[in-house]
This record gives C-alpha cells, structure tokens and sequence, in this order.
C-alpha cells in the first residue's frame, strides 16, 4: 500500500527492555479514516479516536508512548479536539506503550487549556489481565495513576463515538498481555507490538511471549481485515511502530515470520544446536528490511528456538 505511507518511521530496539529507544522526533498527525487518527513517530504508534458531535463524545487513545513522548502528545492532541479523554487502552505492558498513563490520565488536568480544571468524566484504563498483572508488579515501578482500571481475559467491547470498539487480547505474541483494537466503523485497528513494519517481531520470552501464539495473533488480524481493490484499501492497520499499512502488508510480514518459523523448526528437527541454526543464517533474504541493531536476526532466530524447543533442552 503504497499512497498512504508516511514518512520513514524507522524505530531502534533497546537491549534488555526490548523497548523502542526515546528519542525527541516529532510527531506526524494522520487522519486515518472516519473517527480515527494515527500519532506516527519514531518512538511508537498512537492511535486516536474522536467523537465531536455528541455530547458525550471525547477521545479514546490507545497506548500512550514512552513517558518523554507525552508532552507531544499532550499538545498534539489539544490540537485536534477540545473533547476530554474518557479511554485509554494499553495493547502490551511495554513502556513505550504506557509512559504516559499517568500524566495523561492525571486529575484535575483540562487539555483543551493546558491548565488546571476538572475533568468531564473519569478516565477508564484498559488492558489484558495479565499487562495489569505485569504493570501492577513492584518491579514495573508504574505509578498508581497509571494503572489500568479495568481488565479483561479475551475480549472486551462497547460503543464509543458513534461506533463498536473491540478489543481483543492476543495473548500470548509479543508478550502474555498483548492485544488489538478494532474500530469497526471506521474499519481501522491498531495492532500494537504484534504487528511491525521496523524491524522483527519482539518475542519476549521472560515475560510468555510465544512465536506460535505471534503467528496465531497475525492470523487473526487477517481474519479481521477486508481488502478494498486488488488486496490493497480496505481495512487500514496502524502498527506499533511503523507505516500506516492494509491487509496486503500484514499478509506481507506474516508469511516473512512463518517462513522462518518454518525454518528454525525445520532445523531443530534434525537436532541442530542453535549455534548451527544461528550460522544457517535463515533470515539472510529478510535482515535488509528487519534486522536492527538491538533485534536482530540472529536475536530473532534465537527466540524462535528457544520458543519452540522443550524448556531446558539445547
């Protein structure tokens, strides 16, 4: 999908957090379609919905950015609506997907002055039972008004604006918490960390992530979309980090991720280590589009293995 690509929004993985590093790039305002907008920046996707003609309309974010990021949002948004934010959705624990929960969520804060006033209604944090469950944690360090306010185990939906919003865990991708936001009416859905156009998928394992469960994830997301003319149009995907993309992207990456699936697994069949799965370098014809520094092939394949072998065994 080629006329809706927005500027390169190439994203850096950071060792250890697997978290996309923070950096100070502006962000790019896109109207994706009917009450749907992407916030695209080099620090991660935010998707935003607005409803102006209710008057209990306002706005539903989901995912807010690593926690540098939130003062751009902060003004970007005050320039799109003077509507409160009633919704935040957090599609994974990451925190450069919840960093500006708090702030954002913060009461007694009016966004349409920037100043002090009171809110027009609570705000409602949601998110999987088990990113609650990780964020709730001592070692997450998440301050208390940051937290989700509501959970859910597979599927969560209501109305919001005019239109049905789903929510749908996916649980376990990326991690054991993941999940996708599908706005109907406006045909739009934020995939969150199961869907990337910067760089190999993130299979976090210390925290149950799974590239059978990644690969289950993508599938879904197809069973989700329409294409328009041609497999092109139709149902938009805004990824967690990335280009705004359709069904014919998606499609894309998700036969890229179970080519090489395929290709670990075949290999450990045959009792490769994976040193020598390592060295059969299966991700040679991706690494030009995937690979970066901080993720890697070689790190991605090492997910694979691990993820597919026995716990314990090399």
């Amino acid at each position: 999908m080629r006329a809706l690509v927005s500027t390169a929004l190439l994203a850096v993985f950071v060792p250890g957090s697997l978290a996309f590093a923070q950096s100070q790039s502006s962000i790019e305002v896109l109207h994706v379609r009917g009450n749907v907008y992407m916030f695209a920046s080099d620090d991660g996707n935010i998707t935003v919905q607005v409803g102006e003609h209710r008057d209990n309309d306002g706005v539903l974010m989901v995912d807010t950015g690593p926690a540098s990021m939130t003062d751009r949002v902060q003004a970007e948004l005050n320039k799109l609506t003077s509507k409160p934010l009633r919704y935040l959705v957090n599609t994974s624990a990451d925190p450069d997907h919840v960093g500006g929960n708090a702030a954002l969520s913060k009461p007694g804060v009016s966004r349409a002055t920037g100043g002090n006033g009171p809110r027009a209604a609570e705000i409602n944090i949601y998110a999987q039972d088990n990113a609650l469950a990780r964020l709730s944690a001592p070692e997450s360090h998440m301050s208390v008004d940051g937290l989700p306010t509501m959970s859910f185990e597979r599927m969560k939906d209501f109305t919001f604006n005019g239109e049905a919003v789903q929510i749908f865990s996916e649980a376990p991708a990326h991690t054991d918490g993941d999940s996708l936001v599908f706005f109907r009416g406006s045909n739009v859905i934020s995939a969150g960390e199961i869907f990337s156009t910067a760089g190999y998928p993130v299979i976090d394992l210390a925290r149950g992530g799974s590239i059978q469960g990644e690969i289950r994830a993508l599938n879904h997301l197809l069973e989700l979309t329409v294409p328009e003319i041609s497999q092109e149009g139709g149902t938009m995907v805004i990824p967690g980090h990335g280009r705004l993309c359709d069904e014919a992207d998606v499609t894309e990456f998700r036969d890229m991720v179970t080519i090489v699936r395929d290709r670990v697994a075949d290999l450990i069949k045959k009792g490769q280590s994976l040193t020598d799965v390592q060295a059969a370098r299966v991700t040679r014809d991706y690494d030009g589009r995937y690979s970066r520094p901080a993720w890697t092939g070689e790190m991605f394949v090492a997910s694979i293995y691990h993820s597919l072998k026995p716990s314990g065994s090399q």
